[in-house]
């Protein structure tokens, strides 16, 4: 670790925390691949030493990260880095196609595709009525191995076909645009809620845990409603980012 800080600049006379200068940096050597998942960092004195800091300084830098979820500790092992945050912007693309240009490995394990009548709440999201058939499919997307998503998703029955090959293989907006459907607007509404038992068991969170949640109607170039989607994400090791304009 001694190495990594001599990559760490501290400047005392910026007006930015001593704490947040190194937890930034720090940052960045986790999200540049410097300092991988599984590294072992020196302890909060040995660290502070090298770095010129007292420890208290040292302890909230570390906790800042332990906060955003790119360091554990763990009792017997020490401080260590792990898969950094899934950072999502709000755009309308697919998860697959955000991780791949992130870096990051997707994998996605299909847990259904069937036909079914849509009942109320996706007949109402799709402008159809209930009882029309629709494509249901439930997915369980992972990033570099880790479980980050649960996905469940209804399309009209007479948009597209899927097989569940593709769909492990491909993000859905992907293979939408394959068969001449362009998802181009969309309405989505992001929250918050605890995870049921069986969320949390394909997740591997802790039954309760929080989980952020995203439902999506996306519609084609002529209005059509093609897709809405349900979907939960482990708030441990995902967000969404936007940027903000001032009227």
């Amino acid at each position: 670790m001694a190495a990594i800080t001599k990559l760490i600049s501290i400047d005392r006379s910026s007006p930015v925390p001593l704490y947040f200068q190194v937890a930034r940096q720090l940052q960045e050597l986790i999200e540049s691949g410097v300092l991988r998942p599984g590294a072992r960092l020196e302890n909060e004195i040995a660290l502070a030493e090298e770095l010129g800091l007292s420890r208290p300084t040292m302890r909230q830098a570390m906790q800042h990260l332990v906060d955003k979820g790119l360091l554990a500790r763990r009792r017997g092992v020490g401080t260590q880095v792990v898969n950094s945050r899934v950072r999502r912007p709000i755009e309308l693309t697919s998860l697959h196609e955000d991780l791949e240009r992130g870096g990051r490995r997707p994998r996605t394990e299909v847990l259904s595709l069937r036909t079914e009548p849509a009942d109320a709440e996706v007949a109402a999201a799709l402008r159809i009525e209930p009882g029309t058939d629709v494509l249901a499919l439930r997915r369980l997307r992972h990033a570099d191995d880790e479980p980050i998503a649960l996905m469940r998703n209804h399309l009209p029955a007479d948009l597209v076909t899927l097989d569940e090959r593709e769909l492990g293989a491909q993000g859905l907006y992907r293979l939408l645009r394959r068969a001449g459907v362009t998802p181009s607007t969309a309405d989505q509404t992001i929250g918050a809620r605890r995870a049921t038992a069986t969320e949390a068991r394909l997740l591997t969170e802790a039954r309760g845990a929080t989980l952020l949640t995203a439902e999506r109607v996306s519609f084609d170039t002529t209005g059509r409603a093609v897709e809405y989607g349900s979907h939960v994400y482990r708030a441990s090791v995902y967000s969404f980012e936007m940027t903000l304009d001032a009227r």
